[in-house]
């Protein structure tokens, strides 16, 4: 009884670092809901090691038993909830307290019942198998794919499968005549060593999908740019490089405001700021969904096309000149029209950003001295390297 008793304990200590790591992910992140009900689902699942612990010694096992088993489910339950809100596949309250209040009643009715056969061992382990079964079909719902979440997912159907396997071990190993019993049992030590790696792994498990959240969130936060809401220059390039490495990679379109510094002058700041913000919404009203816009710094911007040739890059570009032409800004005068300046070069197989960003320059200062509000197209490179990322 003792082994079993000093693995309750490392269970319930375990539980609670869980819930201190998953309170603080609440109050440190936006993923406060998800980690608050699974803060207080292995808060309550931890009950179950008190139960288990004072049952050999309470004249009310019943009472006691019932307590371990409904502590567990409940626990399992509100991870439930809060992986559902953590993933976007939230269950429906009545249905999960519905079957919680059911398996109960199941686990009241079977507690007379002779101990290690398989009709009592079924009956008691078959809602932990439901419960951790539909938490891992939650991930596959939310169709997100990262490792962290096959991870997870694994986890948790694994551990489904764990309590069919105690259906099995109750039966061949022995689980005490009586609830009281239990502890002094063989599946005790085998039940609680198993339940205490499994807690282990699906809570870092849990916490880690949680983290990596914060941990892209932040980065997405430090690649956009809080005005214009497009990729701010480090953003545009870490989505564009990828998408260099393709065979024909695309054609890149860089556009500057014309005369923009006239209007912050003019009209003020605040006005300006809104003439980049409508600017932002032009760009991506007219871009294609796979398209990448970034504002490279204060009145210059960039469209990557991937996969599109230089003729519709330049149409492209001639419709979004068109449109910034045509933008009623509040606090310029209605016959003031706002005009941009645009240089489009296709990008070869293996040229740089860099280098399709100072052709595009080019042909953009070409536009400029033409007058601007103009499309120009830059000429090709007179020589590519070959693209040696990825190689040794």
């Amino acid at each position: 009884m003792g082994g079993a008793i000093s693995l309750l304990a490392v269970n319930f200590i375990i539980a609670q670092i869980f819930v201190v790591a998953f309170l603080t992910i609440a109050a440190k992140s936006r993923a406060g809901q998800p980690a608050i009900w699974c803060a207080a689902g292995f808060g309550v699942a931890s009950l179950s090691a008190v139960f288990e612990t004072v049952l050999p010694f309470t004249p009310v096992p019943r009472l006691f038993a019932i307590g371990a088993f409904a502590s567990v489910l409940a626990g399992f339950s509100l991870l439930r909830l809060g992986l559902g809100f953590f993933y976007r596949v939230p269950v429906r309250l009545p249905v999960l307290a519905a079957f919680f209040v059911g398996s109960v009643i199941v686990d009241l009715a079977i507690y007379d019942l002779r101990r290690g056969t398989l009709q009592h061992a079924f009956f008691y382990q078959m809602p932990f198998f439901v419960i951790q079964a539909w938490s891992a079909s939650t991930i596959i719902r939310s169709r997100r794919r990262s490792y962290a979440d096959w991870i997870l997912f694994g986890l948790l159907a694994l551990s489904s499968a764990y309590f069919i396997f105690k259906i099995y071990a109750a039966i061949a190993a022995g689980s005490g005549t009586t609830a009281a019993d239990y502890l002094a049992s063989p599946f005790a030590l085998i039940s609680q060593a198993i339940g205490a790696m499994l807690i282990v792994g699906t809570g870092v498990a849990m916490l880690g999908v949680m983290v990596k959240d914060i941990v892209d969130e932040a980065r997405a936060s430090s690649e956009i740019d809080a005005l214009s809401n497009l990729c701010n220059r480090r953003g545009f390039a870490e989505r564009v490089a990828p998408l260099l490495r393709q065979r024909d990679p695309g054609t890149l379109i860089l556009t500057d405001l014309d005369r923009f510094k006239l209007v912050n002058d003019t009209y003020g700041h605040p006005v300006g700021d809104e003439v980049i913000r409508q600017f932002s919404r032009v760009l991506l009203e007219l871009m294609p969904s796979r398209a990448v816009a970034g504002r490279l710094g204060g009145e210059e911007f960039a469209v990557f096309l991937p996969r599109v040739e230089l003729d519709e890059a330049r149409v492209l570009a001639h419709g979004m000149r068109a449109a910034i032409t045509s933008m009623r800004i509040d606090g310029l005068p209605e016959a003031t029209a706002v005009t941009a300046s645009f240089g489009v070069a296709a990008i070869m197989s293996g040229e740089s950003l860099e280098a399709a960003i100072q052709r595009a320059d080019k042909a953009l200062y070409a536009a400029k001295s033409a007058g601007r509000n103009r499309v120009e197209c830059a000429e090709p490179p007179a020589r590519v390297m070959p693209h040696l990322v990825g190689r040794p």
